[in-house]
């Protein structure tokens, strides 16, 4: 026990007089002022409680209760010699039930922060924080989202769900030159928000909070379940669901049109055009992964031969590209082994030609199960004379894989990552590749493996995300086999992956340094362990959860599909930011990583690398195997309508589209039941916007959002029904 915990114990057992109380859901909230805190005291009768601190106080203090605003409980001043502390408390919630408190702090003076400590602390029905007793399941990974879920089991008190909003910390994260690292978490019963403070060793490295400056120095929302989860399956559906209810209280940044349409064709133009985007070997033409970098490999070259071959099918006519690029695959396929290799044959000395991710020679297969489900016979024998192998690689690591090995006899090159985990959401690419095999053959010993790569990751909890792409691809797959099996432990499963994904997101908007230019609402970094977002974890979770989403139903649990819309949503938004020449110069690294090339913000090929604390973007390099992202975007977001003289825009997934009328299109949006989505109308060339009206399934006229002769903007709600009518 920390000193901490132990005097809070002496606190809560000396019967300090209450400022005020109020109860919600069979939760009474107690204010109570302490020596040097103001506490938030929540108990439920006979099933113990939390302690939040909701101020730190420092000397003498005068403390009162304050007239409460609109929408809050209570609310309560303080005033000490550092300056003027107003917390807020506030509740709702319909389903399930939220406490959220807002501390807001002016400085008298120029001041500098001292440590404070945590602010969360589980109780015991005698008030007794050393003698409750839980599981913490999830806490912040890095500049992730600032949440703690755990459960006190004894007393009984239930599922918790502890959100720092850290978007509303901006402004001391500036001032105080801090970042909330790994802010939010906790060694029981010590747990919660550790504001992030500097030890200055002099006068130039101090920053202090300048004087009658107003800040918030926490943002605390915490929703609570009154009882337990039976299994790590009912754990993430609740985790969802309480994360839903923390975002529904967010106030997200508004997403923007992107036209991801021009993106495609400047892409296209230096994929053939610049010398630094390919290289030709055997006769045959490879792309770089990096700007003029690095050899070719087959998960870039099917990367992007996959995008463009979207490209192709969404505007009626392939693309020249994608056949000169498919033309060389041949040379990556080893009949010795029966498998595609990462590199090419005459790959240099500097390389381990026999070195497999374990990830890489999998995701190829599956971009390859593409183009066979889409009826390509090249891709299609290709795909599956590589599938003994690949079940060989997966049963021979029981279904568990390292992180590298070698694909000529297994032999494991290294075996887990700093945190002690393999590659732990290998599985779920892999089951995706084993379901597009039974697709292509209904041979039933590829659903066997789907289930058998599925079933092994059971048990993983919120340690299941290694990489992104990949976790997001594991959902698709438990989706896509509950659709299969009608077996509900796969639905079920689905929310495993999904809440380790969330788990690794920023549900926060930075505007720490250089994040000041860009956005990371929502983003996911790349690896569980990683400092950075990255484009092509960024796409490719796009890609695998409009999979997900088109395979689930109504049985989908409203909250995961909410998240699961935001998160497309606002990933078409942010990810412009990878581009160099959408940010000013000094936001890019003028150097990149040892052997990946240079950044050229000509190029129309995005940065590998964005990060939530601002530092330097493009640090990694300029990532040609990311390129495919404008592709992706564009045929998802964008939508043609016959005869109309303009073309649609939608930042949600649109479930269906009809033409109702000469002059009518009924639409039909899936996102999150109280979510908005962006709609626009975008004249097409040579031609005139029409009068348009956009109505809602109730018969409300949209009013835009913005209007010019070239496009017409709509915010319309993400789920249901809406009708456009023009002349």
């Amino acid at each position: 026990m920390s000193a901490n915990v132990l005097a809070l114990r002496s606190a809560l057992a000396a019967n300090r007089q209450s400022l005020q109380r109020f109860s919600f859901d069979g939760l009474t909230v107690e204010l109570i002022a302490t020596d040097g805190s103001l506490w938030a005291i929540g108990r439920r009768k006979g099933r113990g409680g939390l302690a939040l601190r909701a101020a730190i106080l420092a000397g003498p203090f005068d403390c009162a209760p304050l007239d409460p605003e609109e929408g809050e409980r209570a609310r309560i001043g303080v005033t000490t010699d550092a300056g003027t502390h107003v917390i807020s408390f506030s509740t709702g919630g319909e389903a399930l039930r939220y406490l959220r408190v807002t501390a807001r702090f002016t400085p008298a003076v120029s001041l500098l922060v001292p440590f404070i400590p945590r602010d969360l602390y589980p109780l015991d029905c005698n008030d007794d924080p050393t003698g409750a007793l839980g599981t913490i399941e999830a806490m912040q990974r890095g500049l992730n989202a600032g949440l703690l879920y755990f459960r006190i089991d004894d007393p009984a008190f239930g599922n918790v769900l502890y959100f720092q909003n850290l978007t509303a910390m901006n402004g001391y994260y500036r001032a105080t030159h801090t970042t909330p690292d790994g802010a939010v978490g906790g060694v029981w019963p010590e747990l919660g928000y550790l504001l992030p403070t500097s030890q200055p060793t002099d006068a130039d490295s101090a920053h202090p909070l300048p004087a009658d400056e107003q800040f918030i120095l926490s943002d605390a929302i915490l929703v609570f379940r009154h009882q337990a989860p039976p299994h790590e399956r009912e754990s993430a559906r609740q985790f969802l669901q309480m994360l839903g209810v923390a975002y529904q209280l967010l106030d997200p940044p508004k997403t923007e049109y992107r036209d991801w349409m021009m993106r495609s064709e400047r892409t296209l133009r230096d994929l053939d055009n610049a010398p630094e985007a390919t290289i030709r070997h055997y006769g045959h033409r490879y792309v770089h992964p990096y700007t003029a970098a690095e050899y070719p490999d087959i998960m870039v070259q099917m990367s992007i031969v996959q995008a463009i071959h979207e490209w192709g099918k969404w505007t009626g006519k392939p693309h020249p590209l994608e056949a000169e690029f498919k033309a060389g695959l041949g040379k990556f396929y080893d009949r010795n082994l029966g498998t595609l290799r990462r590199y090419l044959p005459n790959v240099g000395s500097d390389k381990d030609a026999d070195a497999v991710d374990s990830w890489y020679l999998y995701h190829p297969l599956l971009n390859l199960g593409h183009l066979a489900l889409d009826g390509d016979t090249v891709a299609r024998h290709l795909f599956l004379q590589s599938l003994d192998y690949a079940i060989k690689a997966a049963r021979h690591f029981n279904y568990r894989w390292p992180i590298q090995y070698k694909v000529t006899d297994f032999s494991v090159i290294t075996d887990v990552a700093a945190d002690g985990r393999g590659q732990t959401d290998v599985g779920g690419v892999y089951a995706s590749v084993m379901l597009q095999a039974f697709e292509l053959t209904d041979d039933k010993r590829f659903l066997d493996e789907a289930r058998a790569a599925i079933d092994a990751a059971m048990g993983l909890r919120f340690d299941v995300n290694y990489q992104a792409n990949l976790t997001a691809w594991g959902a698709a797959a438990c989706m896509r086999l509950w659709r299969i099996t009608t077996q509900e432990v796969y639905l079920e499963q689905s929310y495993v992956y999904l809440g380790s994904f969330f788990h690794n997101s920023e549900i926060w908007e930075s505007e720490i340094g250089h994040a000041a230019h860009y956005r990371n609402f929502l983003a996911v970094t790349c690896l569980q362990d990683a400092p950075y977002m990255a484009i092509y974890e960024c796409f490719d979770s796009f890609a695998a959860f409009e999979r997900y989403l088109d395979d689930s139903g109504p049985d989908l649990e409203p909250a995961a599909r909410m998240l699961v819309a935001e998160y497309c949503k606002y990933a078409l938004d942010r990810a412009w930011y990878y581009y160099p020449d959408a940010l000013p110069p000094e936001a890019v690294s003028s150097k990149q990583r040892e052997s990946n090339g240079h950044v050229d913000p000509k190029l129309s090929f995005p940065l590998e690398d964005l990060y939530a604390d601002g530092q330097v973007a493009g640090q990694v390099g300029q990532e040609i195997y990311g390129a495919g992202a404008a592709f992706i975007f564009a045929t998802r977001a964008f939508h043609k309508v016959e005869g109309a003289p303009f073309r649609l825009y939608c930042d949600n997934f649109l479930r269906a589209k009809e033409r109702t009328g000469e002059r009518s299109l009924t639409l039909m949006l899936d996102g999150g039941e109280t979510c908005t989505a962006g709609l626009s109308i975008i004249r097409e060339k040579r031609r005139k916007l029409p009068k348009i009206r956009v109505i809602t399934a109730a018969g409300v006229a949209i009013a835009p959002d913005r209007d010019s002769p070239d496009r017409i903007d709509y915010r319309v709600p993400a789920n249901g029904r809406l009708v456009l009518v023009w002349d």
